[in-house]
């Protein structure tokens, strides 16, 4: 038998008004809801209702991670210090690790991801290649010192999240491995009513060989992804790629340098010349691990940074300051070109490719230079994707133009390799009698971050609209009033709970009908029957809370009908 939830009993307690700090529709709608309350910046509590929808959610993720044969395990939050500082993440992570010292003074951590943890418990466990493959998986809160936490549980210091880890002898293992988990991601977020995208990545600091994210379209969305219309292509717009093509640049001029008087910028410099600024040269000085480096980009392209971080990645990636100029009589403010900067390392966009001209920088106080061709005049240490993605901008796979949306980043999913296996020496023996470096996988889905997905992608003008799969209920029984209506209301509930479903009632007393019918299209559970004033005939009002549909049912035909939605 089920369970009948009486809201006269439960504590909940919904509002009228918006939170006056919340500014997207999931924050609004789970805090008038009466799903979450905040404690403090980025610190949520969880009510009886909203922790009925976590549970719901992490009851999903536990069946299809148990289903590709991953083991669920319970690793500690609070970690020793020495691990992170032996992978280089003690220091990578900066201010986004809790940090704190026990009595004794020694370090820790709150965990902010587990590989480190993990392998370290591979290591203990697994000493052979008998005892791989596994996979092991925990649902766990972890913590982000967030400098801004922000849109309510989207973006908090505190978060439940499920990590979980595979371990293979070989890049094929591994390989199966990372199709089992991204399989099961496409059926658990299929199974929550998620409208979602899996696109390609760059794995950063994180490391490895492939990466993909799966994201769920929202204008809340803190990620932009870029997606083709003529195809399948889609990707995080940081990991999106332009093909370097060469050009024949024989036809091009000498060097030719221009007197261009307060022209620090492109704007000032296209104006000057009357050229658009797509035939300038942008070059971005920037620190990379506190080594200045120039960054070439079309004139009317934007320099990416956090692009740029994450292929450069784990170096820090940082813009110069006025200091960094001190000394530097090579490099001139405003006016720097690549030709000619022999202490300074040059990277460029495909889009400067060789043979391509440009009007840059000359590497003097209010001069610049045209006629300057990449592969003639300068050379391109590197090449890395470091604009920012624009509507429009062609597909890598068929050329066709781009277009951008807004997303929620829900799951991760990385091929590590052996990064974290080489750091703590994760070797088993192997068939031939030898050690065998073991290869990883990582992969997370972000728990109470689905939460607010959902509310986000499902919600309408009068409240959250659950999926059935995650609601806190599957039918929520209004009692319009009268002694006679609850009695009903009650009896009904009793009968539907027998049936097996999961029944809310607001039985309360003293409140309005008009109030109870309010709260029930904000709480948000999938159906709505009323026991109104056909309630001495014996009949009942069901609604679909998403479609707005409504039909008068006798009991039992409610029963039936509510039972069918469930099988």
């Amino acid at each position: 038998m089920a369970q009948v939830q009486r809201m006269s009993r439960l504590m909940v307690k919904t509002l009228r008004d918006d939170p006056a700090d919340a500014e997207t529709l999931s924050h609004k709608l789970l805090v008038r809801a009466g799903y979450v309350r905040r404690n403090a910046a980025g610190i949520w509590s969880w009510l009886p209702l909203g922790k009925k929808v976590l549970d719901n959610i992490s009851h999903v993720v536990r069946e299809e991670m148990d289903a590709i044969g991953a083991q669920e395990v319970l690793l500690p939050a609070l970690l020793p210090k020495e691990p992170y500082e032996a992978s280089g993440r003690w220091e990578e992570y900066g201010d986004l690790l809790f940090r704190l010292k026990d009595r004794k003074g020694g370090d820790y951590l709150l965990g902010p991801t587990h590989e480190e943890i993990f392998t370290q418990t591979v290591k203990d466990q697994c000493t052979s290649y008998k005892d791989l493959p596994v996979m092991l998986y925990q649902i766990q809160t972890k913590y982000r010192d967030e400098a801004r936490p922000r849109s309510g549980v989207l973006r908090g210091r505190e978060f439940q999240m499920k990590d979980s880890y595979s371990f293979d002898t070989t890049d094929e293992g591994l390989a199966h491995s990372y199709a089992l988990h991204r399989a099961a991601y496409i059926k658990i977020f299929e199974r929550l009513g998620l409208d979602h995208r899996v696109v390609s990545a760059v794995s950063g600091a994180m490391g490895g060989s492939a990466s993909e994210e799966f994201l769920a379209p929202a204008a809340a969305g803190e990620d932009t992804f870029a997606d083709c219309p003529n195809c399948d292509y889609a990707a995080n717009t940081e990991a999106v790629t332009f093909a370097l093509a060469p050009v024949d640049g024989s036809a091009h001029g000498a060097v030719e340098e221009l007197d261009t008087p307060d022209t620090p910028t492109i704007e000032t410099l296209a104006a000057h010349l009357g050229v658009p600024a797509s035939a300038t040269l942008k070059n971005l000085l920037v620190k990379v691990d506190g080594e200045i480096v120039a960054v070439g980009v079309p004139g009317h392209r934007e320099v990416d940074l956090g692009k740029l971080g994450e292929h450069l990645a784990p170096a820090v990636v940082e813009l110069v300051t006025a200091e960094d100029f001190v000394g530097r009589d090579d490099l001139v403010r405003g006016y720097v070109g690549p030709q000619g900067l022999e202490k300074v390392r040059y990277l460029a966009d495909p889009r400067v490719a060789p043979g391509t001209s440009w009007i840059t920088g000359a590497n003097q106080e209010g001069k610049h230079a045209k006629n300057v061709v990449a592969g003639r005049d300068f050379e391109v240490d590197a090449y890395v994707d470091a604009v920012v993605v624009e509507e429009g901008d062609p597909c890598p796979a068929c050329g066709a133009g781009l277009t951008l949306d807004r997303a929620i980043e829900i799951g991760h999913i990385f091929q590590l390799g052996r990064k974290y296996a080489d750091t703590f020496q994760l070797d088993v023996l192997g068939q031939q009698g030898k050690p065998v470096r073991v290869t990883m996988g990582s992969y997370g889905i972000g728990v109470s971050r689905a939460v607010a997905a959902l509310a986000e992608q499902t919600a309408d003008d009068k409240g959250l609209c659950w999926p059935r799969e995650v609601s806190p209920a599957d039918v929520h029984v209004v009692a319009a009033g009268k002694a006679l209506q609850t009695e009903l209301a009650l009896e009904v509930s009793e009968k539907l709970a027998e049936a097996g479903l999961r029944v809310l009632v607001d039985d309360r007393p003293g409140v309005s009908p008009g109030v109870k019918f309010t709260d029930s299209e904000l709480i948000g559970v999938p159906k709505i029957l009323v026991a109104g004033r056909r309630s001495g005939d014996g009949v009942l009002e069901l609604k679909d809370r998403r479609t707005g549909e409504r039909e008068e049912l006798t009991v039992d035909e409610a029963i039936a009908r509510l039972t069918a939605d469930l099988t």
